[in-house]
């Protein structure tokens, strides 16, 4: 019964990271555009600070967590599937790793990337995201 448990809060906490991070790099469009010190890019740059702190950094620690104890009582260390998307995972967290990143640029008014990079950049969530789902679920290499 633990298993469908870890199972369902690991779900919740994919949802809520892949939230964040499709949304996140929609903020970075957005905020390109508000003059530095203007009201607007300083409440950009809370949204972008909180939805970090509050929502996308306890999510990937969650799904770290609750998927690695998976992978473990489920005895999947072995499969080739879970090697490739571990593999991604690690390319995700890397990318979240460069959000927040980000986010200390714009709070420091140092951003030096165009509205069209954001936006490019905002691309890369989803394509993981689907590649993902699709490891777990058709377990291609199985």
């Amino acid at each position: 019964m633990i298993e469908l448990w870890v199972k369902a809060v690991h779900i919740m906490a994919v949802i809520s990271w892949m939230a964040g991070m499709f949304y996140l790099p929609r903020l970075f469009v957005y905020h390109v555009d508000a003059a530095s010190g203007s009201p607007q890019s300083e409440t950009f740059k809370t949204m972008e600070r909180r939805l970090l702190k509050i929502i996308i950094n306890p999510a990937m620690i969650v799904v770290w967590l609750s998927g690695l104890w998976m992978a473990y009582a489920g005895g999947f260390f072995h499969a080739p599937w879970l090697h490739a998307k571990l593999a991604l995972v690690l390319v995700m967290s890397g990318l979240h790793g460069y959000f927040t990143r980000l986010v200390k640029d714009f709070a420091a008014d140092r951003n030096v990337r165009s509205a069209r990079f954001y936006r490019i950049l905002n691309e890369i969530p989803p394509v993981l995201m689907a590649v993902i789902v699709v490891l777990v679920v058709v377990k291609p290499f199985s």
